[in-house]
């Protein structure tokens, strides 16, 4: 029989012999982190739950072909990410820095200037939020009219502020608020996982 550390998507059931899904999904988890994990269950009181292993989705039965299909493919685009580790390309002074997307804690906009915040260092780069929240992909949210930040990296957050997994706050405006607290549900509802 082959290993679960095989496979890049398991499809589950919650209700199985023995152990439930959930808990076979706690024990994938720490043998292979970034499988994309998606429940197929007739059991709806479990979706909360799924969350906290980072299911990309939880479909209810019975399932039509073509939802399977929405999700299976949604299901590969996002395996095929996180196989690629994107790299992007900044100039930053006299230089151009090639940079992780995954590297990435959170931009802050600084006049006509924003700084890339790393675990390693901070660049200094002239571009507009607008254009660089175009230029990264879905797992960046607008919290604050001056900060982008990678929701991986995303410890916890209130009303007011977040916390990133290294412990430095961002502010989460009033106006921004309910638009990220969508987005990074959506996130988590996709599999993203905390990276710091």
């Amino acid at each position: 029989m082959a290993s679960p550390d095989s496979f890049d998507m398991i499809f589950l059931d919650i209700q199985m012999n023995g152990i439930n899904g959930i808990d076979t999904a706690k024990e994938l988890r720490k043998k292979k982190e970034e499988a994309v994990l998606i429940f197929v269950t007739g059991a709806k009181e479990y979706v909360f739950e799924a969350f906290d292993v980072s299911a990309f989705h939880y479909l209810l039965k019975p399932i039509s072909e073509k939802k399977f299909a929405e999700v299976f493919a949604n299901a590969w685009k996002e395996l095929q990410k996180k196989k690629e580790k994107v790299q992007l390309l900044f100039k930053a002074g006299s230089r151009h820095v090639s940079v992780s997307r995954d590297d990435i804690l959170y931009i802050e906009s600084r006049a006509r200037k924003a700084e890339i915040h790393t675990g390693k260092e901070v660049l200094e780069i002239y571009a507009d939020m607008r254009s660089l929240e175009e230029q990264l992909d879905d797992a960046f949210c607008c919290c604050h009219k001056g900060f982008l930040v990678n929701m991986a990296y995303i410890a916890e957050y209130d009303r007011e502020k977040i916390i990133l997994t290294n412990g430095e706050k961002l502010y989460l405006s009033r106006r921004k608020s309910s638009e990220f607290v969508k987005k990074y549900l959506q996130y988590l509802r996709r599999g993203g996982k905390l990276l710091g």
